[in-house]
């Protein structure tokens, strides 16, 4: 079970459709990776990056994309989750 830090709650609003992307690796390490339309259009983003036992390795958000929809924003955001990964980046930076 993924312990969400306060980024991801901070960025949460139920009243707001997004698509997501979820993946898990080998490794045990999952990513969950969010785009959104803001109330005033702009595209969003939450990607987070947990390791096997849950604990946030990393998580970031984008209150705007500019120029990218959600599709393409999502895209951005699965590589950007597969680099944190692979840096083994940890979640205070």
């Amino acid at each position: 079970m993924r312990t969400r830090g306060q980024k991801y709650w901070d960025w949460a609003d139920v009243h707001l459709h997004c698509r997501t992307h979820e993946e898990a690796l080998s490794d045990g390490t999952t990513f969950d990776i969010q785009a959104r339309l803001s109330r005033t259009g702009a595209t969003q983003m939450f990607i987070g990056v947990y390791a096997a036992s849950g604990d946030a390795i990393r998580e970031e958000v984008y209150a705007k994309r500019p120029g990218e929809n959600i599709t393409r924003a999502l895209a951005w955001g699965v590589e950007r989750a597969r680099h944190i990964a692979s840096k083994g980046t940890s979640a205070a930076a």
